[in-house]
């Protein structure tokens, strides 16, 4: 019987992966210790999933300013790099392939995270969503505008960690611009109010991307980056879609094409948007026509649904997220048509095995 072309191999410039499924990028906040570092709990964690075509690990954070939750490992301080050593050679040694999604979270924070301070933001606007802080959900604050000094530092830092996790050992690295965060409030006017150069035009909003992958070149081949956007996210966590929302990701979907990435990694709608004007219903759809290179898409996914879209030809690859937290074996359930696990939504961002690595395989 021919096989689906979900469980096909995959050419990734130059990364061959055993099948089309990724590993979505999933916050887990199990980097309950003083550092932030990642440990060997991570790295079991990672190595259970390895026979996924690809990992994209949770996001972690470029630096102190970039933190938005508790419990997140970083990628900006040498026991950081060392802690990600781990996961990257626990995931190689089953012949895995793993990306870090390098964040930084802007306004999506609380003082709480930062000793007092305000966050850092495009425009002193209050995303009116909720941080998770040692106190648990408590309400953002409005906060700081960034300097043009502090959107160098922030380059500077997505730079750096780039060089960290080239140094963890990771295959590439996923720049996280979508779902809310400040790459992605700098796309869009309901969080970007500037009249500088990083403001008002498409093309300065989208300005600090391209400076950012620019930058990224000095550390780390173009064909090991890739880019995560959120097109048509709206009323979560601030984001709302406007006139000049679809034609700004269009103009940075469009510019991608010069840097020759190793992919793009779009997410459909978080909730449905039919309803909201100027919004994209199916971003995959969409967008395919306009970028050249690998599409990854995410949002939703079961096994139908994916190998639908992979044989419409709207993208190369489909990203899982809770399906993998919930079973590490997924791409050998999905195969042999198993009964999937069900995840428990309550150990989703708390420490410890359970509800981690305690899930079974279907050997067991």
């Amino acid at each position: 019987m021919e096989k689906s072309i979900l469980f096909t191999p995959y050419e990734l410039s130059g990364l061959t992966l055993r099948n089309r499924m990724v590993m979505a990028p999933m916050t887990r906040s199990r980097s309950d210790n003083p550092g932030n570092v990642a440990t060997a709990l991570t790295a079991t964690y990672y190595e259970q999933r390895a026979t996924a075509g690809l990992i994209i690990t949770e996001g972690t954070f470029i630096s102190k300013k970039a933190v938005g939750f508790i419990n997140v490992p970083g990628i900006y301080s040498d026991d950081q790099v060392a802690g990600w050593k781990l996961v990257t050679d626990a995931v190689h040694a089953k012949g895995g392939k793993i990306f870090a999604q390098i964040w930084h979270v802007g306004r999506m924070s609380h003082p709480d995270l930062h000793n007092g301070e305000l966050p850092l933001a495009p425009s002193a606007i209050n995303p009116n969503a909720k941080a998770f802080t040692n106190n648990g959900f408590v309400d953002t604050d409005v906060p700081a505008a960034m300097t043009t000094e502090d959107i160098q530092q922030t380059i500077r830092d997505f730079t750096q960690a780039a060089a960290n996790a080239v140094r963890a050992g990771f295959d590439g690295v996923e720049l996280h611009g979508a779902n809310g965060y400040l790459l992605h409030q700098f796309f869009n006017g309901c969080s970007n109010q500037r009249t500088d150069a990083y403001g008002g035009s498409i093309e300065n909003r989208a300005r600090i991307l391209f400076e950012i992958l620019d930058a990224l070149k000095a550390v780390i081949p173009m064909n090991r980056v890739g880019v995560r956007l959120n097109p048509s996210m709206h009323n979560a966590q601030g984001m709302l879609v406007d006139e000049l929302t679809i034609p700004t990701h269009e103009y940075i979907v469009k510019e991608l094409n010069n840097y020759e990435l190793a992919y793009l990694h779009l997410t459909e709608p978080f909730v449905p948007v039919d309803d909201v004007p100027h919004a994209v219903t199916k971003v995959a759809k969409h967008f395919r026509p306009l970028y050249k290179g690998t599409l990854i898409i995410n949002k939703g996914f079961d096994k139908a649904k994916a190998i639908q879209v992979l044989e419409d030809g709207d993208a190369d690859l489909v990203a899982f997220g809770v399906p993998f937290i919930a079973n590490p074996d997924l791409v050998k359930r999905y195969e042999t048509d198993a009964l999937l696990n069900t995840p428990d939504q309550a150990t989703f961002y708390v420490p410890g095995a359970k509800g981690y690595t305690d899930y079974p395989f279907l050997s067991e």
